[in-house]
């Protein structure tokens, strides 16, 4: 879900100490438009924070309004606890390929890599948890909230969502053929090895009656294959 404007793409976060890169700055970009589409193409996040001066690192899943950047996670948790209010750095990666070269150290791997700061917040109230959650369900998949059965308070109590706005972000990718050209006498073999990652299909579980097919909206996001 997203909720740019036509100039969003000419937008660009700002350059710090933190989030300048330093190494091979050319395989880099402050653009909003490229940090959403790494954001926005990635099923998974991971959400660096500090709680009593030790670091942690938690994956969850996460989802994008905007420039707001939002997760979730159990009311019990530790994190979700402590973090609110607390400056946090979030990361989505994803791996396009293994290059392969004539030598082992110029081997390297096709990427692309987003990295976000700002501060968490919980979001306040059942009444937003749920609209958020509803955003999060239909972002995956397609008309399916309305499908459900509807949530219990009890299952909102129980739940928190976190949100972020993007303060500064980066990303740095790399694509193309091994870097070693100059190296083409050498007789090895050396390439991309590509890789995906895609939805590979359904199965039903075995208690739901023959008469429930699957959703055609489900049936559509599978045979495109894409995550989100």
């Amino acid at each position: 879900m997203t909720t740019e404007s036509p100039t969003d793409e000419w937008l660009a976060f700002p350059k710090t100490d933190r989030s300048r890169i330093r190494r091979e700055p050319h395989l880099g970009s402050y653009l909003h438009s490229d940090v959403y589409s790494v954001v926005d193409a990635s099923p998974l996040c991971h959400v660096g924070y500090v709680i009593d001066g030790q670091p942690f690192v938690t994956p969850t899943m996460h989802w994008r309004k905007g420039n707001r950047l939002y997760w979730h996670g159990s009311i019990g948790s530790r994190f979700l606890r402590q973090v609110d209010g607390a400056r946090v750095c979030i990361t989505c990666s994803l791996v396009d390929g293994y290059v392969l070269a004539r030598s082992a150290l110029n081997h390297a791997v096709n990427y692309r890599s987003a990295m976000m700061f700002g501060v968490a917040h919980v979001v306040e109230g059942l009444e937003e948890t749920e609209r958020a959650l509803r955003d999060f369900m239909d972002g995956l998949f397609p008309e399916r909230w309305d499908s459900l059965r509807p949530v219990q308070e009890k299952e909102l109590k129980a739940t928190s969502v976190l949100w972020m706005e993007i303060e500064e972000a980066t990303v740095k990718s790399r694509s193309g053929d091994p870097s070693d050209a100059d190296e083409a006498h050498v007789p090895v073999w050396a390439g991309v090895i590509p890789m995906e990652t895609v939805l590979a299909g359904s199965r039903t579980a075995p208690e739901v009656p023959e008469s429930i097919g699957l959703p055609g909206p489900l049936a559509g996001l599978i045979a495109s294959g894409r995550l989100r």
